[in-house]
């Protein structure tokens, strides 16, 4: 239930010339309160008096919108409203306008602003609709907001620098302008759309009133040039995440960007999916040019979850990962046509007691992976709270040979077994056996294989059980028993589903 004080919160919210009155005289402490109502119920107007007479040095989006003794709701768990969002930056762009004018376009309060944390909003990459506002909406909306407040410094600056040159130079020296700046701390996302704005704003960073500090980055389709060039832009001290994909960089281009990284001295984690990394048939000049790759890695001193997700790299684990200074905790393998002497590194290795999240998907665990695979679960299993091992064409025999391992994983809260070949009776089992796995919530299970057509081959492919036709009935019937069998072993806290939009809402910093 919500409280008395958000209650009223919520009421004067709605009357904004009432709001905007009583913000001369409200206590500070009432600030946080006010604003979590005025963002839930959109009062866009309200909104932005509030950022312009913030009374702290931070906005914090994740203090503010979290769930708290007052709201029930949390904000932060849903998709961000464009217009809010929108309105607080259009709010600190006003702010700081103010501040640049001088005193006198001010309110009564101080400029006590100097923060403004952006991070934590919920996003899956792209917009649903008119309400919500994409991480790469974000980025465009302040990279422009940056730019203005440049331009407008700049002119300001130029006004005092005439008023300087005249009457008052005779005189006696006009005191410097009061420096007022804002940094926005703030997740970036730029593709070929985005680039030519962001690296503008991020030129201006130096010396603009309003500054990005990016906490994690992640481009797409970018060239090697331009990835750099950005990478350069960046504040070093506040990046933890640089995420590149689909930007077919290659072991030739991984051998350029990777030496931009060895300055942000706080990089945890480093995803590099659909690069066009092949090492089954290197050149000597490419295997030059892995042992660099390798030894970059190694360099990233931090360095605590990896994704090199669509790589070929069969045999060269143990190359690859042996320069690591300290152990990964994530460690994303997918479709990386691994064999049985990498998983057998794995194991062996380090980062295995450390693992909290591992992707094993679309690597063929049913032959002779399945054995190291067991091997590497084992090792696994006091530290693992995440596992993918979706389109592995795991059977119901292969899934019996993992259950002993699979169920000494205590602290697994995750686990993804979508794509493979599993029948009714082996996800009951399965169902049945973790059912102990108290903290397991989150189970993507697959169709399963006699709910197809008679038509489906045998063993299946993950593309014939991606693309077969499913008999809707029969599924319907077998989820309700797998839901009334969690109910019945006390599990109705536990969510089984073959939706693959859940698995996107879960990373290694929610770990």
């Amino acid at each position: 239930m919500h409280s008395l004080v958000f209650l009223c919160a919520q009421k004067l919210a709605s009357h904004h010339a009432t709001a905007r009155g009583a913000l001369e005289v409200l206590p500070t402490e009432l600030y946080p309160v006010l604003f979590k109502a005025a963002f839930l119920d959109k009062r866009t107007l309200v909104l932005q008096d509030l950022v312009q007479t913030w009374p702290f040095p931070v906005l914090s989006f994740q203090r503010l919108l979290r769930r708290c003794q007052h709201c029930d709701r949390a904000p932060l768990q849903e998709k961000p409203s464009k217009l809010c969002v929108q309105t607080v930056i259009l709010g600190v762009v006003a702010y700081l306008s103010a501040a640049l004018e001088g005193p006198s376009h001010g309110s009564g309060r101080r400029h006590c602003l100097r923060v403004l944390d952006m991070t934590g909003l919920q996003d899956d990459g792209a917009d649903q609709g008119s309400e919500s506002m994409s991480l790469w909406s974000r980025t465009v909306t302040l990279a422009k907001a940056c730019i203005d407040v440049s331009k407008q410094q700049s002119k300001c600056t130029q006004r005092t620098s005439k008023r300087r040159k005249g009457h008052y130079s005779s005189l006696a020296a006009l005191p410097p302008p009061r420096l007022v700046s804002v940094e926005v701390r703030v997740d970036l996302f730029v593709n070929s759309t985005s680039y030519g704005v962001l690296k503008d704003a991020l030129q201006a960073n130096a010396h603009s009133a309003l500054r990005l500090q990016c906490r994690d980055f992640r481009a797409e389709e970018e060239s090697i040039a331009s990835t750099v060039g950005l990478l350069e832009f960046l504040d070093p001290a506040g990046v933890r995440q640089v995420d590149l994909r689909f930007n077919n960089l290659g072991l030739s281009g991984l051998r350029v960007v990777l030496p931009h990284m060895a300055k942000f001295t706080n990089l945890v984690s480093l995803k590099l999916p659909y690069s066009n990394i092949d090492v089954r048939r290197l050149s000597a000049g490419m295997e030059g040019s892995l042992h660099y790759f390798a030894t970059q890695l190694g360099r990233l001193s931090c360095l605590k979850e990896l994704n090199l997700g669509s790589s070929r790299l069969s045999g060269r684990l143990r190359q690859l990962l042996g320069d690591l200074q300290g152990p990964l905790e994530s460690l994303e393998l997918a479709f990386c046509y691994l064999l049985p002497s990498d998983l057998a590194y794995l194991s062996q290795s380090l980062h295995t007691p450390a693992l909290k999240k591992l992707d094993l998907s679309g690597n063929n665990l049913s032959d002779t992976l399945l054995q190291p695979f067991q091997r590497l679960l084992r090792e696994a299993a006091g530290s693992l709270l995440h596992l993918d091992i979706m389109e592995c064409r795991l059977a119901d025999t292969h899934l019996e040979a993992l259950l002993p391992i699979l169920c000494c994983c205590a602290r697994l809260r995750y686990l993804g077994v979508f794509g493979n070949p599993l029948s009714t009776r082996g996800l009951k089992t399965l169902l049945l056996r973790t059912a102990g796995l108290s903290d397991l919530r989150l189970v993507i299970y697959p169709y399963p294989v006699d709910c197809y057509g008679e038509d489906l081959p045998w063993p299946p492919s993950s593309s014939s059980l991606l693309n077969g036709s499913v008999d809707e009935e029969k599924f319907s019937r077998v989820s309700a028993e797998l839901q009334q069998m969690l109910l019945s072993t006390d599990r109705d806290d536990a969510i089984w589903t073959t939706n693959l939009c859940r698995h996107n809402t879960l990373d290694y910093f929610s770990l």
